[in-house]
């Protein structure tokens, strides 16, 4: 016990001093590695380790950290780091190819978990309102935990694995619309024409950067390389990009982290090594920050009631079985294993779900009770999915990357 009691008396002295923001990072970095390697000797994906870490030195258990502002934007910038580095490793025109089945995928992947979360809760005895919201948080897929899996498995150029990353951008547009749509509902007005200039103006963000984005880096990219002087210029110009549609995409109303998704896009066919060894580094330093903060969230204290935990626990029933639903229904086409890898790697809600349950909470629409339904539902989503998508790509990661990378244009 005096071994918990020392960090917890550590923390709370440089919580407001010039400690905290090493203090902070240290516990969180520290924390998220060590069990991450836990999870990995477990046999485990270490992403799992890494939002448990949360869990433990969170206000559910050890209580050492809360979120703060800090690590908030930590966390952001782990998020973005980590899309920008999937977007490095994948073609435009290769996510461009799948788009009519990714589509197809996020649709599907949007209507049915909002029709069962919104009818649970309806069941359950929640007011319309509440449980409009309930379906909404349960609408859009959190990718960076899928990609961050497949990526460290060398799965990321499956054509599951695609349309998993097209349809969650998909998915990103799709949410950002059913969030609008319910926010004004349960206002008591919908302005239709900001919707739907909404609606073109993500639209329009993503199928540009996506069709056009890497054509335009290729000539821009040489002409960096001749005329900037400052060092490590390439990289310098990434961060920049990153960084600059990110900014776009919150404008446009979708996440920072398509955008910064669609920055890894773009250089994906003119980055050398070095670009992507730095961008890798960096990554290693933050994405332990957007995993712990996951788990950070979680408050075990919501479910001191039989009622609520229950709820909790058919609310988690219903987010994995309708994403899997939905989305392999989607993907059907390729066949029932990759309808099966589909509908598992579009499980994860992360903190997309969290976001849409802070806005319900702060509009006063959803309970404290509903609250902690929705966290717990976005935390053991992330924490669920790895473990069977691991199980989904077992054939393929016996056979090995290059036998399986020939299949992925047989079949495109």
């Amino acid at each position: 016990m005096p071994s918990l009691v020392f960090p917890a008396l550590l923390i709370s002295v440089g919580a407001d001093g010039p400690a905290k923001i090493p203090l902070s990072m240290l516990v969180i970095f520290l924390s998220a590695k060590l069990m991450a390697e836990l999870a990995e000797r477990l046999s485990q994906p270490g992403i799992i380790g890494e939002i448990l870490a949360g869990v433990l030195v969170g206000p559910s258990m050890l209580g050492w950290l809360a979120p703060n502002e800090l690590l908030s934007a930590l966390s952001d910038l782990g998020a973005m780091f980590l899309l920008f580095r999937v977007g490095l490793e994948v073609k435009s025109s290769e996510l461009m190819k799948v788009g009519g089945t990714a589509t197809l995928v996020a649709f599907s992947g949007v209507v049915v978990p909002f029709m069962m979360g919104s009818a649970i809760l309806l069941g359950w005895g929640a007011k319309v309102n509440e449980a409009i919201f309930v379906g909404a948080s349960m609408v859009a897929t959190s990718v960076g935990i899928t990609a961050s899996v497949l990526s460290a498995k060398g799965l990321l150029h499956v054509v599951s694995s695609k349309i998993i990353l097209a349809a969650a951008v998909i998915d990103d547009v799709m949410g950002l619309l059913v969030l609008a749509v319910v926010s004004s509902v349960t206002h008591g007005k919908v302005d239709l024409l900001q919707l739907f200039l909404t609606a073109l103006a993500a639209t329009a963000f993503t199928v540009v950067l996506a069709k056009w984005g890497t054509h335009a880096m290729n000539h821009v990219v040489p002409h960096v390389d001749r005329t900037w002087r400052v060092a490590e210029s390439r990289f310098v110009m990434a961060m920049g990009l990153l960084f600059a549609l990110s900014l776009l995409a919150v404008y446009t109303g979708v996440a920072a982290i398509v955008g910064a998704f669609l920055a890894g896009l773009a250089l994906g066919e003119s980055t050398g090594e070095r670009e992507r060894d730095l961008a890798q580094g960096v990554s290693e330093l933050l994405v332990p920050f957007f995993l712990a903060g996951i788990g950070l969230h979680v408050n075990l204290s919501a479910f001191s009631r039989l009622s609520t935990a229950m709820l909790a626990l058919v609310i988690l029933a219903a987010a994995v079985v309708s994403k899997f639903i939905g989305c392999g229904l989607g993907a059907l086409g390729l066949g029932k294993a990759d309808a099966i890898r589909v509908g598992v790697g579009m499980v994860p809600r992360g903190e997309v779900g969290m976001v849409v349950a802070q806005l319900g909470l702060a509009y006063g629409i959803l309970s404290q009770s509903s609250y902690g339904v929705v966290v717990f539902m976005s935390v053991a989503t992330t924490v669920v999915a790895p473990p069977l998508i691991k199980i989904a790509y077992k054939t393929l990661l016996k056979v090995g990357a290059p036998a399986f990378e020939e299949g992925v244009f047989r079949i495109e």
